[in-house]
């Protein structure tokens, strides 16, 4: 079945003591009255910008050794394989900046700052995506970067969100892709030659997905990575649950990349349905994930009701499994419908049943637009049900409730 759920964790990469600039916040000029070791980090923060800045123009205007030589010799075949990577994803805009001031690494003349990179794919004007990396720097007149870790999800960033969900593809990865009019394509080499099939899939797949916008825009671009078994564990923090199949992630911006897991590019028609189900997601889903499990049932009966693509509920490919676990031991309750990572893939498969019958039947009885305007008051607002089904149904969530758990039952008799 599908694994679905987004959740772009933010991180926290203040190294080497706290200081009183935020997250993504630029250095400013010193004041009169500033203590020296703030003065000298600031100074510092200042020589390492200029040479991110040589770094982005070097990056932007396609030198490779250039993008590479703000570091020390040993960071370089590093920095020139994520250079390929990004240039392979037709990178369009890229800015490095400190975030927070430098701190002292512990050696004379070496200093640890967290640094912020924002990046666009494709669209030259996107809203950017942050990455927030742990560095460590020699200072000097044009200082050199000697070491550079890959990003990592944690809780907070000073109360801010970053979408940063854990380490990048392009960060650890050599990519190749592919780029239609609506989405972009990506594995590693090994790969090459099942990206055309897997884009023109895609861009049927983005069609579809398009009609589940719940507000604004539909995205600038889709981004679809397919990922080997080694990438599957390592791309975005790789802790996925056993039976999923792909998951769309939030990284910030706006944006959400789709992860397809391993042997599913063999998965026939199935394919299709799970790249509408993935895609409907970076479509319908905010920049902010602060929902809690309680909306898994609608959020995943949206995307399924995207995968279904109109078909009759009696097509629906999950139907046999969900009728198992309706007449089985559940309990008719929509908000615990979220499975354990370890659960079986038929109960699984029986849950994502009951979410899109849950979710048919709004659409059914009333229609997209209220469907999606209640969508948006849960996961968008974090308002509950309870709050909103009188204004956008003229019901009460209680009563709305039990029609479609009936709905379900029905659906499965």
């Amino acid at each position: 079945m599908l694994l679905t759920l987004s959740v772009g964790a933010p991180v926290v990469l203040l190294a080497g003591g706290a200081s009183d600039v935020e997250v993504g916040e630029p250095a400013t000029a010193a004041s009169p009255t500033e203590n020296p070791t703030t003065a000298a980090a600031r100074q510092v923060a200042e020589r390492i910008t200029a040479q991110l800045d040589k770094q982005a123009a070097a990056l932007l205007g396609g030198d490779r050794s250039a993008f590479a030589a703000i570091a020390a010799s040993g960071v370089r075949p590093e920095l020139r394989r994520r250079f390929d990577a990004l240039k392979a994803l037709r990178v369009m805009h890229w800015q490095g900046r400190p975030s927070g001031l430098p701190t002292s690494a512990g050696r004379a003349g070496e200093w640890r700052v967290s640094i912020e990179f924002q990046y666009c794919f494709v669209v030259r004007n996107c809203q950017p995506s942050p990455v927030v990396v742990e560095t460590r720097w020699r200072d000097g007149a044009e200082p050199r970067l000697l070491s550079l870790l890959k990003s990592k999800s944690s809780a907070t960033v000073n109360g801010r969100y970053n979408g940063q969900p854990g380490v990048l593809p392009w960060e650890v990865s050599k990519l190749a892709v592919l780029v239609g009019k609506r989405v972009m394509v990506a594995s590693t080499p090994a790969h090459r030659d099942r990206l055309p099939g897997l884009l023109k899939r895609a861009e049927a797949a983005a069609k579809v997905a398009d009609g589940y916008v719940v507000t604004g825009a539909p995205p600038d671009l889709y981004r679809v990575f397919y990922a080997g078994p080694k990438e599957w564990e390592r791309w975005y923090g790789g802790d996925q649950p056993e039976w999923g199949a792909g998951y769309a992630v939030n990284v910030g911006g706006g944006h959400h990349e789709v992860v397809l897991a391993p042997e599913t590019l063999d998965y026939g028609p199935g394919l299709d349905e799970l790249l509408r189900h993935e895609l409907a997601h970076t479509a319908s889903l905010p920049d902010k994930d602060y929902w809690d499990n309680s909306a898994w049932w609608l959020i995943e009966g949206l995307a399924e009701h995207a995968g279904a693509d109109g078909r009759s509920v009696a097509r629906y490919e999950g139907l046999v499994p969900t009728r198992r676990l309706v007449r089985g031991d559940w309990d008719g309750k929509l908000d615990k419908l979220i499975p354990a990572d370890d659960a079986p893939h038929e109960e699984v498969t029986g849950n994502y049943g009951i979410a899109y019958l849950a979710f048919r039947h709004l659409v059914d009885r009333f229609g997209e637009e209220r469907a999606f305007a209640f969508f948006k008051a849960v996961v968008y607002d974090l308002r509950l049900p309870a709050q909103t089904t009188e204004e956008i149904f003229g019901q009460s969530w209680a009563s709305l409730r039990k029609e479609c758990v009936a709905y379900v039952r029905k659906a499965v008799r």
